[in-house]
C-alpha cells in the first residue's frame, strides 16, 4: 500500500471512531462483547450481538464491512438526536478467553426478552455462539408461521393503540354485554402471550 492510500486509510478510520465515540463516549480497544440495538418506527426491537479483542476497532470494521449488520448500519444509521431509530452501542469488557462463552449468553437473554437477531452464522475463535441462537428462532413450519405472523401483528397493533390511539365502547352500547364481550376479544387478540 503506497503512503496515500494509507494517509487515506487512517483518515477514515480516524473519522469512524469520531462517529462511534459520539454514540457512546466510553468505547475503547479492550475486549469483550458489543450490542448493537436499535427499535423501528413501529416499535420493534433489533439487536446484534458480537465479541472484540479490540472493541472499537472491530466497531470500525463494521462501518465500512458488508455483513448484513454492516449493511443495516449504512441504511440506518447511528443512534442520535436527530437519528432515534438508528443504532445504540453499548460494551461489556471480559477476557479474552471468555468472549465465545458470553457473546453466546447475551445472544440468548436477548432474544428471549423479544429482540429480533441480526447476525451473521458465525462468531467467535469456535464459530458456535451464533450458531446456537437456531433453537430460540421461529419455527419455520406453516401453523408457526401463522402463529409468527399473529405476535407480529398484536404487537404492531398494540404499539400503535397505545401510541395514537383510544379505543373503548360506544357510549350508547356501554352497558350491552356483545359489546363488551367484543372489547375483551379485542384486547385479547393485542396480547401476545395468547399466541404462544
Amino acid at each position: 500500500m503506497d503512503y496515500k492510500k494509507l494517509r487515506q486509510v487512517k483518515a477514515i478510520e480516524a473519522s469512524n471512531k469520531k462517529r462511534l465515540l459520539k454514540v457512546n463516549p466510553k468505547l475503547d480497544n479492550k475486549s469483550g462483547i458489543y450490542f448493537l440495538t436499535r427499535v423501528d418506527e413501529n416499535g420493534i426491537p433489533f439487536f446484534y450481538i458480537g465479541q472484540a479483542v479490540h472493541l472499537i476497532q472491530r466497531m470500525c470494521s463494521h462501518l465500512t464491512g458488508y455483513q448484513h449488520i454492516d449493511l443495516s448500519i449504512k441504511k440506518r444509521g447511528l443512534y442520535s438526536e436527530d437519528n432515534p431509530f438508528g443504532w445504540k452501542i453499548n460494551f461489556i469488557h471480559y477476557p479474552i478467553e471468555q468472549l465465545d462463552k458470553m457473546e453466546q449468553f447475551w445472544i440468548l437473554e436477548y432474544t428471549k426478552k423479544g429482540y429480533q437477531c441480526r447476525y451473521n452464522k458465525t462468531s467467535g475463535s469456535q464459530g458456535e455462539g451464533k450458531e446456537k441462537i437456531n433453537e430460540f428462532k421461529p419455527a419455520k413450519g406453516y401453523r408457526d408461521g401463522i402463529k409468527q405472523g399473529k405476535t407480529t401483528l398484536a404487537r404492531e397493533l398494540k404499539h400503535i393503540i397505545d401510541t395514537h390511539l383510544d379505543v373503548s365502547i360506544k357510549p350508547e352500547k356501554s352497558n350491552n354485554k356483545v359489546s363488551i364481550k367484543a372489547l375483551e376479544k379485542f384486547n385479547n387478540l393485542l396480547d401476545e402471550e395468547s399466541y404462544k
